[in-house]
C-alpha cells in the first residue's frame, strides 16, 4: 500500500502536542509560607522556559496542521519522521524543568545546553519531516501551488542555523541563549500566516 490519508497521523500528533504544552504548567511550584509575592517574583526563570515552550510547541503544532493539510497521504517514513518529530516535543518539558530549576544558578549552562540542545534535534527532525513529503511533491496533493510548497519550505530554512546559534550563545550567556529561544518563537509566529494557504 503506497500511502494513506492523514487523518490517523494528525489526530495523534494533535494528542501529543496538547500534553506536552498541558505538561509544561507542572514546572511551577510555591511552598507555603510568608512573602507569597516575592515568591512569585523568584520563580521569573520559570515563566520565562514556559512561555518560550509553549509558545514554540503552539507555533509548531500551527506549522504542522498548515503543512498536513497540503499532504494527500502519509506514508510509513513520513510518518516514522512526524513520530521522531512528537518525541522531542514530548521531551521538551524535562529541558524546560532543567531551565526553570537552574537559570541563574549553578547549574544553568548545563539546563541551556540540554534545553538549546532539544530544539535544534526538533528544527533538525521537523526539518527532515517536511522536505521528505515535498521533496519532488512526494505526498503533496495534485491542488497545491508549487508556490505554497516553496514558501514553506523558505519558513523552515532558518530554523535549524538559528535554534543552532541559541547553543552557541549559551556558551557566553545562559540567559541570553534562552532569551533568543524565546525571539525565535516571535519570529516564527508571524511567519506562520506562510503556511495558510
Amino acid at each position: 500500500m503506497e500511502g494513506s490519508g492523514t487523518g490517523r497521523l494528525e489526530a495523534f500528533s494533535d494528542g501529543v502536542f496538547a500534553i506536552a504544552a498541558t505538561l509544561l504548567v507542572l514546572e511551577f511550584a510555591v511552598h507555603s509560607g510568608s512573602d507569597l509575592g516575592g515568591r512569585l517574583l523568584h520563580l521569573w526563570p520559570a515563566y520565562l522556559a514556559y512561555a518560550t515552550s509553549f509558545l514554540t510547541i503552539g507555533i509548531i503544532w500551527m506549522n504542522h496542521h498548515f503543512c498536513v493539510e497540503t499532504m494527500a497521504r502519509a506514508d510509513r517514513t513520513l510518518m516514522f519522521l512526524n513520530l521522531l518529530l512528537l518525541m522531542t516535543v514530548a521531551f521538551l518539558p524535562f529541558p524546560t524543568r532543567l531551565v526553570a530549576q537552574n537559570l541563574q544558578h549553578s547549574g544553568e549552562r548545563a539546563a541551556v545546553y540540554a534545553y538549546c540542545a532539544t530544539f535544534v534535534l526538533m528544527a533538525i527532525v521537523y526539518n527532515a519531516w517536511w522536505r521528505y513529503a515535498s521533496r519532488g511533491r512526494r505526498l503533496i496533493a495534485d491542488g497545491v501551488p508549487d508556490g505554497a510548497v516553496r514558501a514553506i519550505t523558505r519558513a523552515f530554512n532558518p530554523g535549524v542555523p538559528m535554534y543552532a546559534a541559541t547553543f552557541l550563545v549559551a556558551v557566553w550567556s545562559p540567559l541570553a541563549s534562552v532569551a533568543l529561544t524565546f525571539a525565535i518563537a516571535a519570529f516564527y509566529l508571524p511567519s506562520a500566516a506562510l503556511f495558510d494557504r
